[in-house]
């Protein structure tokens, strides 16, 4: 087989082997061109929730193409998006009204910082400081990277990011702290939005925190007039347990940004929701106050109805009783590694589970992160570590026992790679 042409995300062909070859995708399964049936404990990045090629979806794919391929949606719309939009608008947080499409979740993000920052202009207030999260991850494009945390991710790309204000990550017993730290921010530099990963800080190092302390970063936003930016992208649609994370909480943000599950991981599609305080900004007989974005691929009619998809299985199928099973079952097995020596900060939050590997140099770039790719892979599972750190995210309809499969590798694979010292 001659070399291939392609350049793959976050790999580097210097030391990585090459790809696994895969044929069909199938439930909780990638099939390789080896005939290997391999496990997709992460999703395949997070983004399959129901499984791969779940009917109802494939389905839903198929017959929009045979009406509606690509169409300007700038003066143009189809009934797939304007359906879709109403039930996002009827499923997100309440006070959400609106809905803006793009194609992913680095897009969503984008458009939200955008969202914020044209708001407050439009009013005519002096607010243009982005509040984050240390440790958070927002994308890999420009704006998202400059409100992600920054280090081997992003390094080479300084010079085209901007500065923003940050708090610590609210894990336990540094909850006051972090509310403290973002009140006297958002009070003395008059800060334009805070955006968070609610709940879940993901390629940061699967970082929990809890309800409370969200529903206060919410509190103070208010008061404030801080916007605040719910970064759903991969906690939304089920992943906490809930059908948003902010549910959780009680928190309605300003503005609200979800791809990945949008279609059931089928096809890219991303939606930025807002209120109408953040429309109603930009809605004017001046034309110099339009939102001025768009992508080529803005609100695809085929990935629209494939996002319709998604919601109708929802509706229709027993998900939340698969989701309450999983997080069960998450719960369940994480808990084994508890007093393991091997492993620490052992934790779990709805259908995620993660624990660290005691390694004696750790993070995202220890030895032991492509050893424990090949390893899993050997056995027949797909789990792509951070680092030292494990994590498992399956679709919703993985089954007990290759669960229980799973989390014995992941025993193993303590015993071969993990320190105790």
């Amino acid at each position: 087989m001659t070399q291939s042409p392609v350049w793959h995300p976050f790999t580097q062909h210097a030391t990585e082997p090459a790809p696994t070859l895969i044929l069909r995708t199938e439930g909780a399964y990638l099939e390789a061109s080896d005939g290997r049936r391999i496990l997709d404990a992460i999703s395949s990045w997070w983004v399959t929730t129901h499984g791969h090629r779940h009917p109802t979806i494939m389905a839903a794919i198929r017959e929009a193409s045979e009406s509606l391929d690509q169409l300007i949606f700038a003066g143009f719309t189809h009934p797939p998006a304007e359906a879709l939009a109403r039930e996002l608008v009827t499923l997100a947080p309440p006070g959400l009204t609106r809905v803006f499409y793009s194609d992913s979740g680095s897009t969503a993000v984008e458009v939200a910082l955008k969202m914020a920052l044209g708001t407050h202009r439009n009013r005519g207030e002096a607010r243009s400081r982005i509040v984050v999260m240390e440790s958070s991850y927002h994308g890999d494009t420009i704006g998202t990277m400059s409100v992600g945390a920054r280090g081997v991710f992003n390094a080479a790309y300084e010079p085209l990011l901007f500065e923003v204000d940050r708090i610590p990550v609210p894990v336990a017993g540094r909850e006051q702290e972090v509310v403290d730290a973002f009140e006297a921010i958002a009070r003395q530099r008059r800060a334009a939005a805070l955006i968070v990963e609610p709940l879940v800080l993901g390629s940061g190092g699967m970082l929990f925190y809890s309800p409370a302390v969200l529903k206060e970063l919410a509190r103070i936003a208010r008061e404030t007039g801080t916007l605040l930016i719910a970064d759903e992208v991969m906690t939304g649609w089920g992943r906490t347990g809930s059908l948003f994370a902010c549910d959780q909480a009680n928190v309605s943000p300003d503005i609200l940004c979800t791809s990945k599950g949008l279609t059931g991981g089928a096809v890219p599609l991303a939606a930025t929701l807002a209120t109408e305080e953040v429309f109603e900004a930009h809605y004017s007989p001046d034309r110099s106050r339009t939102f001025f974005h768009s992508s080529s691929y803005t609100a695809n009619p085929i990935a629209c109805a494939a996002g319709l998809a998604n919601v109708k299985v929802w509706r229709e199928e027993p998900v939340a009783q698969r989701i309450a099973a999983l997080c069960a079952a998450q719960s369940e097995h994480v808990a084994r590694f508890e007093e393991d020596a091997r492993f620490e900060n052992v934790r779990s939050c709805g259908t995620i589970a993660a624990l660290d590997l005691k390694v004696p140099v750790g993070g995202y770039l220890a030895e032991v992160g492509p050893k424990l790719r090949a390893f899993f892979l050997e056995r027949g599972f797909l789990l792509r570590p951070l680092g030292n750190v494990l994590y498992v995210m399956p679709p919703y309809c993985v089954t007990g026992a290759e669960l229980g499969a799973l989390y014995d590798a992941i025993d193993e694979a303590g015993t071969l790679f993990g320190s105790a010292a």
